[in-house]
């Protein structure tokens, strides 16, 4: 069955003029006009929607039942309509995004906020991945944008080199590790190595314990909860700086006196790809993604060197 979009807005304006006639006049349509769609709505759905025995024009108890229902497809086809013209702007009805977890999160939200504010109808799709897991998301899910801490190149990528991500190895103050002096990669294998492992990656079943350089290592699925665990002191690890800033100000953290160096950054790459069509969404935000990455970087060059 198909309901006559126009006779349901010819009832919402009598119900909202109080008549016929009202109605007629707010929809510069003639009385009878107004009435012969009503008449035929109701010959369509087999009820009766208005009692008209009154002055005023009430519904039927099935009259109600039909206008809150008709209210959802005026709806329904309003937002169609809108969507409509947004795409004929060139936004995209989706996107999708991976991104590697070491990054900060605070500057990717104000990307999406930007888009959001900017009124994109664009459905976005936000994942977190770890290292090589994040590339194989972004093929195997067919995504739009990723921010990959390293990469194989292919030829359909189109590749911008990001602000670069620090990292510095830390304990917690009350680990063996955080009294020792130039400490070595051998020192190391005498503690846990708490680690990132991205979601596609296996650990062999009777190893599990044992990292690829030797170490004993806690395999877990996020930064947040690393940082937990060697706060805690149940090991040793590699930190994003931008996620310890006050955790290394006041102490719940140190770095590690590493002979081979405590500190290492990496430069993300934001990858779209080039035989695909660029919306208006994706344009947005991946202009967005890089000007807040590289306030945030700034700030965060400004904070380590305010700390040393």
């Amino acid at each position: 069955m198909i309901v006559d979009l126009g006779a349901l807005e010819i009832l919402e304006a009598i119900l909202a003029q109080g008549s016929f006639t009202k109605a007629a006049v707010s929809l510069n349509k003639t009385q009878a006009a107004v009435s012969y769609k009503i008449r035929k709505l109701e010959e369509q759905l087999g009820v009766e929607i208005f009692n008209r025995d009154g002055y005023r024009a009430e519904l039927t108890p099935a009259g109600v039942m039909v206008l809150e229902e008709g209210r959802q497809l005026l709806h329904h086809a309003a937002r169609i309509r809108s969507i409509a013209r947004n795409l004929n702007q060139d936004w995209e009805p989706y996107l999708q995004v991976v991104v590697d977890g070491a990054l900060p999160m605070a500057p990717v939200m104000r990307a999406l906020r930007t888009l959001t504010e900017q009124g994109a109808p664009t459905r976005v799709r936000l994942k977190l991945e770890f290292l090589r897991g994040v590339q194989a998301a972004f093929e195997d899910d067919d995504a739009d944008l990723m921010i990959a801490r390293e990469i194989d190149e292919e030829a359909h990528y189109r590749v911008a080199l990001l602000p670069e991500i620090a990292f510095v190895l830390c304990v917690a103050p009350g680990h063996a590790l955080a009294g020792r002096r130039n400490v070595s990669s051998v020192d190391l294998r005498e503690f846990v190595k708490i680690t990132i492992q991205d979601s596609r990656a296996q650990i062999g079943t009777s190893d599990d314990l044992v990292a690829a350089d030797g170490n004993r290592a806690l395999y877990l699925s996020d930064f947040e909860t690393k940082k937990r665990a060697i706060a805690m002191g149940l090991g040793y690890g590699w930190l994003p700086t931008h996620l310890i800033r006050d955790e290394m100000r006041d102490g719940r953290l140190q770095a590690v006196d590493y002979a081979n160096g405590n500190r290492y950054a990496f430069g993300p790459r934001m990858v779209t790809r080039l035989n695909r069509h660029r919306g208006r969404a994706l344009e947005l935000l991946e202009r967005e993604l890089r000007t807040q990455l590289e306030a945030e970087a700034a700030d965060e060059a400004g904070a380590t060197a305010a700390m040393t």
